[in-house]
């Protein structure tokens, strides 16, 4: 038999990085708008994410690109594909 190989796109976030305290670690901020159903009106809502960080690049203030991976912990599951923008 022949094996088909399914190719899976991962979900990628764009967001700021708020802390990197933690070794490997950091929680990334990612903003949305949301329109309201009724009165269609956008509202800014923001989400944090804790993303590995295999190189400890990343610093407070950095845009950073983060893409969807398996459980590396508890609360990651999210990686850092690559900094944006640095922060200045």
């Amino acid at each position: 038999m022949t094996e088909v190989k399914k190719t899976v796109r991962k979900t990628t976030k764009v967001g700021v990085v708020l802390t990197n305290e933690a070794d490997k670690s950091v929680v990334v901020k990612v903003e949305s708008l949301v329109m309201h159903p009724l009165y269609r009106k956008f509202s800014r809502t923001s989400s944090k994410f804790m993303a590995h960080d295999e190189e400890n690049n990343c610093n407070r203030g950095d845009r950073v690109l983060i893409e969807e991976c398996r459980p590396i912990s508890k609360r990651k599951r999210w990686r850092v594909r690559r900094v944006i923008e640095r922060a200045q």
